[in-house]
């Protein structure tokens, strides 16, 4: 059975429906249809002291590996080769200093080497910290040293932005608009949620069911279809 336009359409809205659906387990998505939507996402409580909710209206700055500036509220952050990234890889953007550049948050190059950054941890005020352990060459005796490579950057837009995204996951600004950027608990944001989850803005269950509706209608143009070749088949051999 060749697939007509209206299958095709069919065909598509499913595979959006389902798009929807996995969506509804990534932190701080938003659906690509409205009726699934949740007016408010909150956040769940998580074991891993990398992770943390960002402020309401806030989000996280990343980049790609081609350099690209995303802008996520995914707050589930870990290190890949001494980089700080987020859940996706994408590197995450921070300052060192407080009045510094935005930059890409790395562990220090000779602890990443040896593996010495042990029990890293996001703070409140989104300062990345871990702790180094040294051994005094003379004594023996070990030695731990708290170091904080910088703070997570964040950026908040101006009211009623729409923000272009193709995956519900990572943003990105419209031509010519330029976010605010500074750091949790400056004053100008709220500080941060530390070992919280950001929920999806998807509604599970609604999206569940929007999703059987999209396979019902289907069905039901399948069906239609294969009822109508059976007719024009028959109509054939009555004719012959």
């Amino acid at each position: 059975m060749l697939l007509n336009p209206a299958m095709s359409a069919a065909l598509e809205r499913i595979a959006e429906r389902a798009a929807d659906v996995g969506r509804a387990f990534a932190p701080g998505a938003v659906p690509r249809h409205g009726d699934v939507e949740t007016q408010t996402s909150g956040s769940t409580p998580t074991l891993d002291p990398l992770s943390a909710a960002p402020p309401d209206g806030a989000y996280f700055i990343t980049v790609d590996d081609r350099g690209r500036t995303g802008y996520s509220r995914d707050g589930v952050f870990a290190f890949a080769g001494g980089k700080l990234t987020d859940s996706r890889g994408f590197a995450v953007m921070g300052r060192v200093t407080s009045g510094g550049p935005l930059e890409e948050l790395h562990v220090d190059a000779v602890d990443a080497s040896l593996d010495a950054a042990v029990g890293a941890r996001i703070e409140p005020d989104g300062s990345i910290a871990y702790v180094r352990t040294a051994i005094d060459p003379r004594t023996g005796g070990r030695a731990d040293r708290t170091v904080t490579i910088g703070r997570v950057a964040l950026a908040r837009f101006p009211a009623a932005t729409g923000l272009d995204t193709a995956d519900g996951q990572r943003f990105r600004a419209p031509e010519g608009v330029v976010p605010h950027v500074g750091l949790a608990g400056d004053g100008t944001f709220a500080t941060l949620g530390p070992m919280k989850r950001e929920r999806s803005r998807v509604d599970l269950d609604e999206s569940l069911a929007r999703l059987k509706d999209a396979y019902v209608a289907f069905d039901a143009l399948a069906a239609a279809e294969t009822a109508k070749e059976r007719l024009g088949k028959t109509a054939m051999d009555i004719v012959k």
